[in-house]
Parts: C-alpha cells; sequence; structure tokens
C-alpha cells in the first residue's frame, strides 16, 4: 500500500506570501506550485492581453504566407490532422480559419486502425485517391518525423506545410515548420497540436486582414476554446500560456463554443453549470471526441466541431456519445483480460491480447497504470496484435524507450507520457525484453515517480475545510498537468458512517462522527463499504480534494482519494 508524505516547500516563499496577506495554508498551496508574492496576482488572473504574438512561435509567419498565397491562387488544400482530441481540434481550427478565408479546403483524419498514426503509405495513398488535385498539405498534431513523405510530395509538385508538438527526430523535413519542440521560446514550448494550430490560425486571419483579404467575422473565440479543450485533453502543462488558453475557454465556453460541442457537452453533463471547470473537458468532452477516432473514424468527431446548425449538430452529438458508450463496455473487457497477464516487480508491463479492440490499448494501458500505482507506478504498453499504446508515469520517457527497442519495432512515435507502437511479426517477447530494460534503466538513472509514495499538498484539520476555504481553492484552478489539484490529508478521524451509493453500489458516502469534517464520496469504491464497517472501531487518515456542491445551500464536500485505518 502507497504511504502519503507532504510535498516538500519552500519555507521563504510560505513566508513572503504570508507577509503578503495569505492565509498560512493558502500560502503553501501556492508556494507548492512555485507561485510568489510577485507572480500571484498574474496567476489568479490571467488575460488573453498577456498572450504571446503568433509571431513569438518560429515558423508561425512563413507558414501563414505560404498558405495565404495558396488561398489567394484558388489552390487545393488539404488539412492533414489526428484521430485524437488534440488532432481533431486542431483539424477543426485550421479548417476553420480556411474557410473564413473562402479557401478550397478539405480535412483528411487517417484510420487509426487500418492507416495508423501520421503520414503513412496507407493514409497517403487514400489522401491523394481522394482529392488528386490537392496543391497544399498543411498537417495538425503530426508530421514532424514526416522528411521521406515531404520529400515525395514535393516531388509531385505538392507542398507541405508542417505544424507539430512532437518531439523531431535527427532530420527535419524540407518544408516550413512550425513546432514548439523544434524551436520556441520557454513559455511556449508546452502547446499542443491545437494550441500551435491556433497561433497559426491567429495570424493567417491576422496577416489576411492586413492585406485586406478578410473582412468577415472574428472567429478566435471558437478557436480559442478548441485549443484549450484539447490542451486538457493531451495532458499538457497548465501553466503560462496554456492555463490562459484554458481559462478562457473554459470561463467563456458558453459564449465562444462551437455549436457542436455545446450540444454535445448539454449530452454529456445534463446540467447547465455557468462555468465549466478542467474536469468537463478532461472527463466529459475530451473522451467523446477521442472514441469516435478509436471506435471508428476520427470524422464523426470532426464534423460535429464544424457543423453550423444545431438540428445537425444535435444528430451527430448523439451519436458520438453513443461511439463513447460503447468505448467504455470494451474497455472494461480489456482491462480486466489485461490485469490477468500483469507480472508483479516487473520494470514495465507489457501485454499482448488478442480478439481485442487496437483503438481502445492506450486509454486500458492508462487504467492499468492507474490500478498499479499503488504498489509500483510503472510504464504499461498495451498492444493488440502487435499493435499498440503505451503510457508512463512522471520520470519515465515512452519514446526513448522505444527508441532501445526499436530494432523489433515497424513504427512507433509519442512522447514522454504517452506513445504509440508496432512490433515486428514474431518479435513481441524481444519487444518486451528490449522495453523492460528500457524502463528499468530509465527508473535507476531517476528520478522515476516515488515507488510505492503519495503526497498530500497539505495536512489540515476539520477547521480548516470551510467553505470560504474551498471557494478560495477553485480560484487555483484550472487543474491538470502542472497544476494538479490540491490532495489534504487528515489523520485519526473516526467514520460514523460508510454507505454504498449509486447504480449497484459503485461508489461509497462515508460521514464522520467530527462535526468539522464534511461528508466524503470515494467514487467507484463501493465495495469497500464492508470493510470499513468491520473497521469501525478504527481512527482513519483521510485523503481527499475538496469541492463546493451547489446541490442545495452551497456546502463543502470531499472527494476521497484513500482512506487507511489506523492500528489500535
Amino acid at each position: 500500500m502507497a504511504q502519503w508524505e507532504e510535498k516538500r516547500v519552500d519555507a521563504a516563499c510560505v513566508d513572503a506570501l504570508t507577509a503578503a496577506g495569505y492565509s498560512p495554508l493558502q500560502a503553501r498551496l501556492l508556494a507548492v506550485r512555485g507561485i510568489s508574492p510577485a507572480t500571484a496576482d498574474a496567476f489568479f488572473a490571467p488575460s488573453l492581453a498577456s498572450l504571446a504574438s503568433p509571431k513569438a512561435l518560429p515558423g508561425v509567419s512563413e507558414a501563414a504566407m505560404d498558405i495565404l498565397l495558396h488561398v489567394c491562387a484558388g489552390s487545393r488544400i488539404v488539412v492533414f490532422g489526428d484521430y485524437d482530441c488534440d488532432g481533431v481540434c486542431a483539424t477543426a481550427i485550421v479548417m476553420k480559419a480556411l474557410r473564413a478565408l473562402g479557401a478550397s479546403a478539405v480535412p483528411f483524419i487517417p484510420e487509426r486502425l487500418t492507416e495508423g498514426y501520421g503520414m503513412t503509405a496507407a493514409s497517403i495513398a487514400r489522401l491523394l485517391a481522394e482529392v488528386p488535385d490537392v496543391k497544399l498539405i498543411v498537417t495538425v498534431d503530426n508530421g514532424i518525423n514526416a522528411v521521406k513523405e515531404v520529400a515525395d510530395f514535393a516531388a509531385k509538385g505538392i507542398e507541405v506545410v508542417v505544424t507539430d508538438h512532437h518531439l523531431p527526430g535527427d532530420e527535419l523535413p524540407a518544408c516550413p515548420i512550425v513546432n514548439p519542440k523544434v524551436a520556441a521560446p520557454p513559455e511556449l514550448e508546452g502547446l499542443c497540436g491545437a494550441g500551435v494550430a491556433f497561433l497559426l490560425a491567429k495570424d493567417l486571419l491576422e496577416t489576411a486582414k492586413a492585406e485586406g483579404l478578410y473582412e468577415g467575422p472574428k472567429i478566435g473565440g471558437e478557436l480559442l476554446v478548441l485549443a484549450g479543450l484539447a490542451t486538457v485533453t493531451d495532458i499538457m502543462p497548465l501553466t503560462g500560456p496554456n492555463r490562459l488558453l484554458v481559462s478562457e475557454a473554459l470561463g467563456r465556453f458558453h459564449a465562444w463554443a462551437p455549436v457542436g460541442l455545446k450540444e454535445l457537452y448539454a449530452r454529456a453533463s445534463r446540467t447547465t453549470a455557468p462555468k465549466l471547470n478542467a474536469k468537463d473537458f478532461g472527463f466529459l468532452l475530451g473522451p467523446r471526441i477521442n472514441a469516435s477516432g478509436r471506435m471508428a473514424s476520427g470524422l464523426e468527431s470532426l464534423n460535429l466541431i464544424l457543423a453550423d446548425e444545431r438540428e445537425e449538430a444535435r444528430r451527430l452529438a448523439l451519436a458520438v456519445d453513443l461511439r463513447n458508450t460503447e468505448r467504455k463496455s470494451i474497455e472494461q473487457q480489456m482491462t480486466n483480460a489485461a490485469m490477468e497477464q500483469i507480472e508483479p516487480g516487473a520494470p514495465a508491463q507489457v501485454i499482448n491480447l488478442t480478439n481485442a479492440h487496437q483503438g481502445v490499448a492506450g486509454i486500458v494501458a492508462s487504467r492499468i497504470m492507474e490500478r498499479l500505482k499503488i504498489d509500483r507506478a510503472v510504464p504499461v504498453a498495451i498492444a493488440v496484435d502487435g499493435h499498440g499504446s503505451a503510457r508512463a508515469p512522471e520520470g519515465y520517457n515512452v519514446r526513448d524507450a522505444f527508441v532501445a527497442s526499436e530494432a523489433t519495432l515497424t513504427r512507433y512515435g509519442g512522447h514522454a507520457a504517452a506513445g504509440g507502437f508496432s512490433v515486428k511479426p514474431g518479435a513481441f517477447e524481444d519487444f518486451k525484453r528490449l522495453f523492460r530494460a528500457a524502463c528499468a534503466a530509465q527508473c535507476a538513472a531517476g528520478p522515476c515517480e516515488a515507488q510505492g509514495v503519495d503526497y498530500v499538498d497539505a495536512w489540515v484539520t476539520g477547521r480548516d475545510l470551510t467553505l470560504d476555504f474551498a471557494e478560495w481553492v477553485q480560484k487555483l484552478e484550472p487543474f491538470g498537468e502542472g497544476n494538479p489539484e490540491p490532495v489534504f490529508g487528515i489523520k485519526g478521524v473516526y467514520l460514523s458512517e460508510a454507505r454504498q451509493l449509486g447504480a449497484e453500489g459503485r461508489h461509497l458516502q462515508v460521514f464522520f462522527y467530527s462535526s468539522d469534517v464534511p461528508r466524503g464520496v470515494w467514487w467507484n469504491h463501493g465495495s469497500v463499504a464492508e470493510e470499513l464497517h468491520r473497521k469501525a472501531a478504527h481512527p482513519f487518515d483521510v485523503y481527499f480534494t475538496i469541492e463546493v456542491s451547489t446541490y442545495g445551500e452551497p456546502h463543502v464536500e470531499l472527494r476521497l482519494v484513500d482512506l487507511k485505518a489506523q492500528e489500535i
């Protein structure tokens, strides 16, 4: 079982924040996030006025000018995207900008199962068959490693502009490139594919307007919402420009979002919350947009986002939502099958499933990694008949592990936390050995995620958990990578009741004898109710996040992440 420790913090920073007027607990939460008195105001009030100019991202101006020349010439343009939420949003951003300019543009999304990620031979063949008169291809969220493919297109008289955010190889494509992993100021290095596409689209429209080529309405708001959504779903750090994009996207979703996203949110949430939070992006919208690409075609979600009419958007939102229901059922079956192949103590879990769905491999890898975290956090690679995805906790690098295993692979790609791969026929056991060895070496070189240790932002008492404090914690949002939701711990409290909650008793609701400690809910842990009853005489250490519930009068509720009975 994992042990819990309090995060270390710079005491001098805490003292400075306390002197600036924050309570000691507030000061600690800010200092843990690297926020000082000098940066606190900007953190709490991110402003679009401080968003970097698109021209701060190297290559944007050249790429925008190339695209604009093709628009003016009436060239047939293809926006070559990807089937995940980041790729779909990036494709929609560039398509909306091109449509606003009156360009002859069509989107292209590779099929995950038959064509794979990026510019594969299969996807290129279909593209040329479907759009034989293409003159310009703009890649989004892919293309940085398509060196040969870009050269082949050039030989056919087809220009390519690459926009991407993935790590490059030793050689770059011979074309205009916009990629913060190739060149960018430090504050823009964490952009996702849709974030890059947003800056490109912004520069494209601003340049067209300056040249007298565009006098239409402003569309930057809906493009920003798409960039913010993708930033959350692609697990980008929610700091700097990314925090600004996501904050604005959440706060102005109802005003700015494309009608298709509004309809999808209405189906997913069944609420009319005045302001969304990052969980709405990460757990409601993102998985549904991803589901189409996993189960069928990313074009389903793209068409939803590009829809202009509400009735069409409503119909497409229903279809996308049903894909997600299908995905969840298959995911559960595959997760159960993968758990049967777990090898305790291995430096990485590498599993090959048969008669399964390749499109769900990545999310199953994430589920397995989360389940194993309580004992040992290690990378997990899930393949379906040799093709699959890998996920890794902090401190590991999936792509580097693929590089170390490349003798056994036909294709691979990704970044530190996630990636995809295809194993050569008959080479799976060799791949497993090399991938595990690479992960073991990465952990030995350190620092990999502490094994068996979780962290609280602060130890608190029930008296700290006031409505005012919970509302202040909300001001730290949006939460996500780089700005995780604060986790708190209370030691030695007694449970007065633990009852199952929800359909089939899947969830757990707990109450405490101390009137200072609000009730808590532990999602997907209804099965532990009986065990808690057996230990009712024990004091418990409780680990949780806090929320403001608006059912009835606003009040504080705990979202449990762990319960540990003390010995008596």
